[in-house]
């Protein structure tokens, strides 16, 4: 890996007008998504992969740049992917509406530790709440910082949407399904948790006794993921017929 300097020159002419006055033309500059800006796109885009699918704060790429020649603090990094904000609304616009346009959707909430933010302090619990949906072969993953856990949250991200919605059992969810008539639908993983609980805390188990209910239940769910695991890249309609089946 390299950094590298890219300069672009850009010619201006002055033109003498009829007038006496003069005019200053400019050649077209390459379209950038941010106006004036130091970064190629191609570093832009590095930046977001690395950070939100790599995991890799801005310090760290600060020093990564750094070991290979280019100087740019995580100040700068950061002031560029805030003003991305505004490029990508669009994009994230028209995700939202292919998800809530579709029949099915799956949500969850998960906490997420915050260290400056007005009126809160570092401890205290905020979330990202993770919508997935849309056409089943190419569906859409969009999060959603709010520092709440509200049932406000997902009526306003799910609002106009109708149709199937998956969940854990937080009541959170309540609300949005009654008011906008979903269907609403449990997970296995859920549901699977509780009966290794109950497997685990029951006595030990002697030769010759019989197998516990929770242990009965884990092994057809194990069948159940079984199948799933069989039918993964089947077609939508062929899939439900196998689960039906």
């Amino acid at each position: 890996a390299q950094a590298r300097v890219i300069e672009y020159w850009q010619e201006k002419a002055v033109f003498e007008q009829e007038d006496g006055t003069q005019q200053v033309a400019c050649a077209a500059r390459p379209v950038h998504p941010l106006g004036k800006c130091l970064a190629s796109v191609q570093l832009l885009a590095w930046i977001l992969v690395a950070k939100y699918a790599d995991a890799l704060p801005l310090y760290r790429l600060e020093g990564i740049l750094k070991r290979h020649g280019g100087q740019i603090s995580r100040t700068t990094m950061a002031n560029w992917i805030i003003r991305l904000d505004d490029v990508f609304k669009p994009l994230i616009n028209l995700l939202r509406e292919q998800q809530l346009d579709g029949d099915y959707l799956q949500a969850d909430e998960t906490r997420l530790q915050v260290l400056k933010e007005s009126g809160k302090s570092a401890q205290s619990d905020k979330w990202m709440w993770v919508i997935r949906g849309g056409p089943p072969d190419r569906p859409a993953v969009l999060f959603e910082y709010d520092p709440s856990r509200s049932e406000e949250v997902p009526l306003r991200l799910l609002d106009g949407f109708r149709g199937t919605l998956q969940t854990d059992g937080y009541a959170g969810y309540n609300r949005v399904c009654r008011e906008n008539g979903l269907t609403r639908i449990g997970c296995w993983d859920h549901a699977r948790r509780k009966f290794v609980e109950a497997s685990q805390a029951a006595p030990a188990k002697k030769k010759g006794t019989k197998v516990s209910k929770a242990d009965v239940a884990i092994g057809k769910i194990r069948k159940l993921y079984a199948i799933e695991k069989r039918i993964e890249k089947l077609p939508p309609e062929e899939k439900t017929r196998q689960r039906q089946q």
